[in-house]
């Protein structure tokens, strides 16, 4: 199975149908007045079509068992045919569109075993996903304009040519990948003055989003929070705790982290760990929902 241990928790639905069709008006006739021998085909299927959306993960290799939390079978019954909904709820890392699609089949198949003996024209088809929500997709669009980028590594050694840098290299090409242009990626030790003056040229070059990585810990050098916190108009807590949370549930020394994260005029200012591992957990835990802060700014609504 793939890795997913790097996604976050979020509300996942998705719909799948399947359509039955019959080769006589009689076999839904006998459906809808519950006269079919094997029984009542409607909620016997429906049962088993349960059955199926928690027991995916049993039945297909690559599926990641999770918490089906909600599961809802409905039919459209027309003149020849059966349509088969299955709409399916979780809140977990990953997609339940496989659950849903399997829960269908299985509906379609326990339908066609019970009315085989009545009708030897059945088929089952068009066995599909109609809809999904949730996960990363759904915040692949967050602004309408063109996003720029500044990331700042903040560090002693590296700027003195000590260490390589590995974390910025890594932050740029996340930000890339999201469609964020990166303008610069630089390297300063941790004195604060500096912290300040790099943060402040971003703002006044009109660069949509400086990420420091670097001095967000507890050693007597890690100055980054308190430096962006003298200068940062708004802060957004609530980017902060996202980073910490999903940190902590990784690793205990999370808790330790000092991120920050705030607004210079039209500027989203992050103050991220030095750390690769924990740069990247931390960008993993607010992407791409975070860019949504600059439709926000535009007046958009929060829907």
């Amino acid at each position: 199975m793939i890795q997913i241990t790097h996604k976050s928790t979020t509300l996942r639905k998705a719909i799948a149908q399947a359509i039955v069709k019959v080769s006589l008006p009689e076999t839904i006739q006998a459906i809808r007045e519950k006269t079919v021998p094997k029984g009542d085909v409607l909620e016997c299927a429906r049962v088993a079509g349960l059955f199926a959306a928690k027991r995916t993960a049993d039945m297909i290799p690559d599926c990641h068992p999770l918490p089906v939390e909600f599961t809802g079978i409905s039919y459209e019954i027309s003149e020849m045919e059966i349509r088969i909904l299955c709409e399916i709820h979780t809140v977990y890392k990953t997609g339940v569109e496989v659950e849903a699609m399997h829960a269908a089949s299985v509906v379609a198949l326990t339908m066609y075993d019970m009315l085989k003996p009545i009708d030897k024209g059945i088929s089952i088809e068009q066995i599909k996903l109609v809809e999904k929500k949730g996960g990363k997709s759904d915040f692949k669009k967050l602004s309408e304009k063109h996003l720029t980028a500044a990331v700042i590594v903040c560090s002693d050694s590296i700027s003195a040519g000590e260490n390589e840098d590995t974390a910025g290299r890594m932050i740029a090409e996340k930000l890339r990948s999201f469609g964020v242009e990166v303008d610069d990626l630089e390297v300063i030790p941790d004195e604060k003055i500096q912290i300040e003056e790099k943060a402040l040229l971003a703002v006044e070059e009109g660069i949509d989003l400086v990420i420091f990585t670097g001095g967000t810990g507890l050693s007597p050098r890690d100055v980054t929070p308190e430096a962006l916190s003298d200068i940062i108009e708004q802060r957004v807590p609530g980017i902060e705790e996202a980073m910490r949370n999903y940190g902590q549930q990784r690793t205990p020394l999370a808790m330790l982290s000092r991120s920050i994260a705030g607004m210079i005029k039209n500027t989203l200012i992050l103050g991220v760990p030095g750390s690769t591992k924990g740069a990247s957990e931390s960008l993993d835990a607010i992407f791409p929902a975070v860019l949504h802060i600059f439709k926000a700014r535009e007046g958009s609504r929060h829907d």
